[in-house]
């Protein structure tokens, strides 16, 4: 039973990114078009110099921030746990999620 629930379940889903990838296949193709007929073929390559260098710009982003999350959360987070275990009778499964909160408030104080 929990078998065919999983698989009805993963049917239903990629029917639904079927049906998504139909629907921005054909809004790009509109798109496409439009840039086309109004900017001729510098407007559509000017359009995907723009859409690359967004792309590029969200992911350095994405990755600036998991960075400083790493650096700044992460680290001192295990850092703290595992000095709490030295000195406290504490297990480090314990003291890790009182680190992050910790760390998470003086980050959010910081600034």
């Amino acid at each position: 039973m929990l078998l065919s629930d999983l698989a009805s379940l993963l049917t239903s889903a990629v029917d639904w990114v079927t049906l998504q990838s139909a629907t921005w296949g054909t809004s790009l193709t509109l798109a496409k078009t439009w840039i086309l007929d109004h900017f001729g073929t510098n407007g559509m390559i000017a359009a995907l110099i723009v859409l690359g260098v967004m792309m590029v710009f969200i992911v350095t982003q994405l990755v600036r921030l998991t960075m400083a999350a790493l650096k700044y959360l992460v680290v001192p987070s295990v850092v703290l746990a595992y000095v709490a275990t030295l000195f406290l009778p504490v297990t480090f499964s314990t003291a890790l999620p009182v680190t992050v909160t910790a760390c998470s408030f003086v980050l959010l104080f910081k600034g």
